[in-house]
């Protein structure tokens, strides 16, 4: 079974800086995309940015500037710094996999549990 487990959420002030962490456990082939996505109440859940392999990064136009994705492939983990948060940065987290358990298997989809990021004063 692969796991995706997050930390790092909790509540900041605005302009606060927090770094998320996901790390991805279990029986795993390649891990080819590692990426964060994140739903606010009431809203569907968007992409926040998203690192390849080979390190190619995506972000969305609303943290380009503010957000930086990296990953360690060797821990199998990806982080995500957050500075200069804003409060409609508030929203659950969720960390997402995209992988083979296997050379010759399916592509899979993985997510995690979710972790709360809260911006207010």
């Amino acid at each position: 079974q692969v796991q995706l487990v997050e930390s790092g959420g909790g509540l900041v002030q605005p302009g606060g800086s927090l770094r998320l962490s996901c790390k991805a456990s279990g029986s795993i082939f390649s891990i080819y995309v590692m990426g964060w996505y994140r739903q606010a109440p009431g809203k569907q859940r968007e992409l926040v940015a998203a690192i390849t392999s080979g390190g190619s990064t995506n972000y969305a136009d609303s943290v380009k500037g503010r957000f930086t994705i990296s990953r360690d492939n060797a821990k199998n983990t990806v982080y995500l710094q957050m500075n200069s948060l804003k409060p409609e940065d508030t929203a659950v987290y969720y960390c997402n996999a995209v992988l083979q358990i296997t050379g010759t298997g399916p592509v899979y989809d993985y997510w995690g549990q979710g972790t709360q990021v809260t911006v207010s004063s």
